[in-house]
């Protein structure tokens, strides 16, 4: 009995001849390997953003304002140390300013109701000591303004040169302050009278600087205020003598007048200058931008 030869296994065909005999698209998917399955994430809460650059800000502005604060602490200890030194040093003290006489040498007011006219001159005499022992002071000039105390009536104006006042140094100064036809208020030219006397206030401006050895300090504006200062007018001039009655060519022998005792000086002297003491206030006059304090 012949034997049936059974034919061969047929090899596997390549992978693009099996999808084609699938039918001819893409490769079955299904059932799906085990690692193309869905997965969920696990979800992982995270902080948002914008809370995180919040407090980041935060923490920089409290860091920077510690900083600042510490500083500003440093540096005002360090001032006041050094302040400390320099007044146990220096013993430094400020300047005095005493008004020692006033004199009205001239007044003339219109009895205008209107606009009345004064003109006037006032001459004084300032003492200025400086009581440091190795602090010099120098000045600038000097711009002198009178008033009356009641209504403020403006009395004249006046300047005095500046000066460097040397340590332990009395200085006396000499101004006038003189007004010329100036057209004041009727309603305080009755603070000004020609018999019998009023007050007045003096104010003085001008900068200031301190020297110590070779160190300079930067001028401050200053103003020494004098008030509660009465000064009275002059007494009016001699009436002219009168020419007697007759022909017009006829002359009268006047008798010579007698001359003043020392009483009558003095008494002249009192009504037109005032010679007692009068210290002064002196203020630093700080300038923010257009205003003055």
């Amino acid at each position: 009995m012949a034997d049936r030869v059974y034919p061969a296994a047929k090899p596997n065909p390549p992978p693009a001849a099996a999808a084609a005999a699938n039918g001819g698209g893409a490769p079955a998917s299904f059932p799906a390997p085990k690692p193309q399955m869905y997965q969920r994430p696990i979800y992982r809460p995270q902080a948002p953003a914008k809370r995180r650059r919040g407090r980041s800000c935060r923490c920089s502005f409290c860091c920077c304002f510690c900083w600042a604060l510490l500083v500003v602490i440093l540096l005002a200890l360090v001032a006041a140390a050094a302040g400390g030194a320099f007044y146990l040093l220096y013993r430094p003290q400020h300047p005095s300013f005493t008004v020692s006489s006033v004199r009205l040498t001239a007044l003339n007011l219109t009895s205008s109701a209107t606009a009345p006219v004064l003109s006037d001159a006032i001459t004084l005499t300032v003492t200025a000591r400086n009581p440091n022992k190795k602090i010099v002071y120098v000045y600038g000039d000097f711009t002198l303004s009178a008033a009356t105390s009641a209504n403020a009536l403006p009395l004249g104006s006046g300047t005095v040169p500046g000066f460097t006042h040397a340590a332990g140094n009395t200085t006396v100064l000499t101004a006038t302050i003189a007004s010329t036809a100036a057209t004041v208020d009727p309603t305080a030219a009755g603070d000004v009278k020609k018999s019998g006397g009023f007050s007045v206030v003096l104010d003085a401006d001008t900068t200031a600087g301190a020297r110590v050895g070779s160190i300079k300090t930067k001028k401050i504006g200053i103003q020494v205020h004098c008030e509660g200062i009465k000064v009275t007018p002059p007494p009016p001039p001699p009436p002219a003598p009168k020419k007697a009655k007759g022909s017009k060519n006829s002359t009268v022998a006047l008798a010579p007048a007698p001359a003043p005792s020392d009483a009558d000086a003095t008494t002249t002297g009192a009504t037109t200058v005032s010679t007692a003491a009068h210290s002064c206030k002196v203020r630093v006059r700080v300038k923010i931008w257009k205003w003055t304090f």
